[in-house]
């Protein structure tokens, strides 16, 4: 087990620094110096790191088609990013009046995982207008409290869905 959470980590942070060095994405340029510097540092972060990234089993992300869907997520979050930037830009940008509507809701969420509540939390929480103020369980249900810049329901089901968006799906399939 403990090896396989060292090379897990190792293996993705060696991965995430050939990624980081080959930004123009010439990989073939890369010289011996940075790939043993990079297998230097993916060693320490794996001895140090790899008890707090895997829990239970180091190659989770490569089962299930959990890095399919993970490539498949990181485009639609893109999108839904954008999207929101500029609803929140053209409000800023505005000469009129801004209308808002702030509210804190309550939306519940079917995620179970920490990783998976972690991680949709954050991306509410990055996408402009909206922050997660709580993560809470109550009866085997988890729940988040976002305030949410401009409300359009009061109805916590359709906030929820207009919240989370496509973002709750995608994470279940990678996390849960």
């Amino acid at each position: 087990m403990k090896f396989k959470a060292f090379f897990s980590t190792f293996l993705l942070s060696y991965i995430f620094w050939i990624l980081f060095l080959a930004q123009d994405f010439n990989i073939f340029k890369l010289g011996y110096e940075e790939l043993i510097t990079g297998l230097v540092v993916a060693v320490v972060v794996g001895v140090f790191c790899s008890q707090f990234f895997v829990k239970k089993d180091g190659f989770w992300l490569f089962k299930k088609f959990r890095l399919v869907n993970l490539l498949i997520f990181i485009p639609i979050y893109s999108i839904e990013l954008i999207k929101a930037n500029w609803d929140v830009a053209k409000k800023a940008l505005s000469f009129k009046k801004i209308e808002v509507n702030p509210a804190i809701v309550k939306i519940q969420t079917n995620l179970s995982s920490d990783w998976g509540l972690s991680m949709l939390s954050n991306c509410i929480t990055l996408t402009p207008g909206t922050i997660t103020m709580d993560i809470y369980e109550e009866k085997n249900k988890n729940y988040l409290y976002v305030h949410w810049l401009n409300s359009t329901t009061d109805d916590g089901k359709k906030a929820a869905k207009i919240i989370k968006g496509k973002f709750e799906k995608y994470i279940r399939r990678i996390f849960d």
